[in-house]
């Protein structure tokens, strides 16, 4: 029997019906509610605007903008959103909470901004955990009935579809099963389509998610949905769980995003689903969007994405070992538990001192060179490798050093476009400077460019800054493409750090050229030597980038 994944290493297509996006199974993203709520993570109403575009190029069902009526960012973006969003695929959901106790739905003020917030959709969340009923509401259980009753017949009696979130369910159901399951059919009764059931705590386990479940279903008949944290490192499985249990339902944030360690990554949740089990939740070919949207949202939030992340991570498809490339050499599929352009990521083979002759062989060949023919080139080529890496040189993240370095060893000569005679760097502060005043540094090169020398200096709010700007300026003068080069990243990372003040240091520096990016890689006795090898380069193969 085949499976689904072997079909789809077999290149068979998945299946290509068109999910019913608001009825038979729901995606459900969080990200601008629950995920907003990470440390670190503050969003304005123009970043969640962006964000929810983003979302439903993915092609989700739902997306929870907010709270509206709780705070004046989450109510400003539901009346933006009403003007600025024109939304393809997902409907826009209001989060909000049952009604008061002793207060009717009708006359809540906050059941008011739900009812007023022009979203279709009202997640409420309630408590099914009779402690938390009693100790965090301090109200009875027969109240707290009473509150999601009233609170959900209302919001339909207006004509909105409501999902209900119970919160700590599942520690609720080991406490008192019955009352739990109770506010379960009270929601359902009272209209609710959707009971989503909270491991708020992120505590659970897939084989008790998937007890619980199936408890649920069998016992209430309601339509369960999870909504998984990830404390216990489980969120996604809980929801594979769940969803196996009978769940028809997910919730998760975009990249993991939440509070603590974060809520479940609804792009691993839809990859797995459809890849891994040949269920059709995004409209067909929008998991192809996945890395791009990834990517593009850890932009708008300024959390960098994690590079490990599975699916989606720059790593996910990244081969360091010899031996990996050299299978991956006569089969990708042989080191790769899928093709990468699923989720529109790609294969990588880094560079390393654990790289064999297949590896350089075939990062050769992703760079544009055939080495297949020249035995000799990839073993100096190998062997240069292990012994820079030795010393501190990283090759993984700088393609571009690397670049250079094959081309010198192929053609006999470092592409080189000047020669610097001499640079020197100064950094002055004054001994009776003002509280925030900054130091100045000045820098001095003196290089050949196009048969003219040049003596330039430049200043710069530090000596790599400085460095960086006289360097340029002499350049441009022979080469105006510089002009074009920006530094947009630099990493510093000490190698020995035993040594103090005098250890080894690596820099990475990122340079663009407003098209594409490179990186390249510098190690010396100081930041500054480090940096200056790094900047040569950075230059050096933009130059060459560009056909000089």
């Amino acid at each position: 029997m085949t499976s689904p994944q072997d079909a789809h290493r077999d290149g068979a297509a998945p299946s290509t019906s068109t999910p019913d996006l608001h009825g038979a199974f729901h995606v459900y993203d969080t990200t601008l509610r629950d995920g907003a709520q990470q440390e670190g993570l503050n969003l304005s109403v123009a970043d969640k605007l962006t964000i929810a575009k983003q979302l439903d190029g993915l092609g989700v069902g739902y997306i929870e903008g907010g709270w509206p009526g709780s705070n004046p960012k989450d109510t400003e973006f539901f009346r933006r959103a009403a003007t600025e969003l024109d939304l393809k695929h997902a409907k826009l959901a209001a989060f909000g909470s049952t009604r008061r106790a002793g207060v009717r739905a009708a006359d809540d003020p906050l059941v008011a901004a739900l009812r007023d917030s022009g979203a279709s959709v009202v997640t409420l969340v309630a408590k099914s955990h009779a402690g938390h009923v009693e100790k965090a509401l301090r109200t009875t259980l027969e109240e707290n009935l009473a509150m999601v009753r009233d609170t959900v017949s209302h919001l339909r009696a207006e004509g909105q579809q409501v999902f209900l979130d119970a919160e700590h369910f599942f520690d609720g159901y080991r406490l008192d099963r019955s009352y739990a399951f109770e506010v379960l059919r009270t929601a359902a009764e009272a209209g609710a389509e959707v009971v989503a059931l909270c491991d708020t705590n992120g505590g659970m386990l897939p084989p008790w998610v998937s007890d619980v479940v199936h408890d649920v279903i069998s016992t209430t008949g309601v339509r369960v949905g999870i909504h998984c944290h990830n404390d216990t490192g489980c969120a996604v499985a809980n929801t594979l769980a769940a969803v196996d249990a009978g769940a028809s339902h997910v919730q998760g944030c975009i990249n993991g995003y939440g509070e603590r360690t974060g809520n479940a990554d609804l792009v691993n949740v839809v990859a797995n689903l459809e890849l891994k089990l040949d269920r059709q939740v995004l409209p067909p070919g929008l998991l192809t969007e996945a890395t791009r949207i990834a990517h593009a949202v850890a932009e708008v939030t300024n959390v960098p994405p994690a590079s490990r992340q599975p699916y989606v991570g720059t790593s996910a498809f990244a081969h360091k070992a010899g031996l990996h490339a050299s299978a991956i050499k006569v089969d990708p599929d042989l080191y790769q538990h899928m093709d990468p352009a699923g989720v529109g990521n790609d294969m990588r083979l880094l560079v390393s001192e654990m790289a064999g002759r297949a590896s350089i062989e075939l990062k050769g060949r992703e760079l544009g060179f055939d080495l297949s023919g020249d035995p000799e080139l990839v073993s100096r080529v190998t062997q240069r490798v292990k012994a820079m890496e030795a010393r501190g040189y990283t090759f993984e993240a700088a393609d571009a050093s690397f670049e250079l370095m094959l081309i010198e060893e192929a053609e006999g000569l470092r592409p080189s476009y000047f020669d610097v005679e001499s640079w020197r760097v100064i950094t002055e502060t004054l001994t009776h400077a003002q509280p925030g005043e900054e130091a100045v540094s000045e820098a001095t090169v003196k290089l050949k460019a196009a048969g003219v020398r040049y003596v330039v200096t430049g200043e710069g709010n530090g000596p790599v800054n400085a460095l960086d700007q006289a360097l340029r300026t002499a350049i441009v003068q022979a080469y105006p493409e510089i002009a074009k080069f920006e530094l947009i990243d630099f990493k510093v990372r000490i190698l020995d750090q035993g040594h103090g003040t005098d250890a080894i240091t690596r820099v990475l520096i990122e340079t663009s050229d407003g098209e594409s990016t490179w990186v390249t890689v510098g190690v010396g006795a100081n930041v500054i030597e480090a940096s200056w090898e790094a900047l040569v380069d950075g230059l050096t193969y933009g130059l060459r980038r560009h056909d000089v």
